[in-house]
């Protein structure tokens, strides 16, 4: 099967969010604007509390999926549909802004650590105005796939038999947390109709490619394509890295701040309704991990 190449590094670029929270952002950034069906992919993670104590208070979002993952640390969650959740280390959480949900989450550290991502999964022009929805899965729901090199926590998609439990239909997305042992190799199959990236959050890797190496620094974002095939190289540190595809939806993307659309005109009605306070017109159920 021919392997993967790589088609731009994107070197995370620090943006402050929130009450002043600092974030590392890689896919909506300039140098990557979006990654259909992906609109924006940030990394939060720090030892001092003073850099996220003050978290992200209440704001809006509309047409699109926010996607949160959780590796040390964990986060508080209310939003306007009346749901309220405590993420924690391992755990993720699935929110459907859709039509119009305004939501805070706030930061609380582990033993001094705070660590995550937060991704953007963009909704067809025919769901955007759907009612929201939140789904929230605890670290025991993701099973984790022992691997020639290493393993990998499955978020969403599947490797062999194993599942992770969250789903998008529209996407068929896939979300793999890669731990690539010290001098290890692992391969891995790609869907070639999915866009993909790989983000290396700690140790270092290389993305094997006809007998050559392409390192992926440290806390940057790594597109691929033309093949049937991923394989990763650790070095000494090992590496660790999130995988991530979803196949396109191909449709024109209009973004202002927390809303994405299709034209001007419903982003300006976006931001209308979120003035007049009409924003959230549906309310949805909480679900847990023991529910969906």
């Amino acid at each position: 099967m021919p392997s993967c190449q790589v088609d731009q590094i994107v070197q995370a670029r620090p943006m402050a969010e929130g009450a002043g929270v600092v974030v590392h952002r890689t896919i909506g950034t300039p140098g990557l604007r979006n990654l259909d069906p992906f609109l924006m992919l940030d990394h939060f993670g720090t030892e001092n509390p003073d850099d996220y104590i003050a978290g992200f208070p209440d704001h809006p979002h509309r047409g699109f999926i926010t996607l949160t993952y959780m590796i040390d640390g964990h986060m508080l969650h209310e939003d306007s549909m009346g749901n309220r959740g405590d993420l924690k280390a391992g755990g993720a959480q699935w929110m459907k802004a859709g039509s119009g949900v305004i939501h805070s989450e706030m930061p609380q550290q582990t033993d001094g650590l705070m660590r995550g991502f937060q991704l953007w999964i963009n909704l067809p022009a025919a769901q955007k105005m759907t009612a929201p929805g939140y789904q929230e899965y605890s670290a025991e729901a993701m099973p984790t796939v022992s691997l020639d090199g290493g393993s990998a926590t499955l978020i969403a998609g599947e490797i062999g038999t194993a599942r992770g439990p969250i789903e998008d239909p529209n996407t068929e997305a896939f979300y793999f947390d890669l731990n690539v042992l010290a001098g290890n190799t692992m391969t891995l199959d790609v869907p070639k109709q999915h866009q993909c990236f790989l983000y290396c959050y700690a140790g270092n890797a290389s993305i094997v490619s006809d007998d050559t190496l392409r390192p992926i620094p440290t806390h940057s974002l790594a597109t691929i394509s033309n093949g049937d095939s991923l394989q990763l190289a650790a070095g000494d540190d090992g590496a660790r890295l999130i995988f991530v595809g979803g196949k396109p939806i191909n449709e024109e993307i209009v973004q202002y701040g927390p809303f994405v659309m299709n034209s001007r005109r419903e982003i300006e009605a976006a931001i209308a309704d979120y003035h007049n306070g009409q924003l959230v017109r549906e309310r949805a159920a909480f679900v847990t991990d023991n529910q969906a």
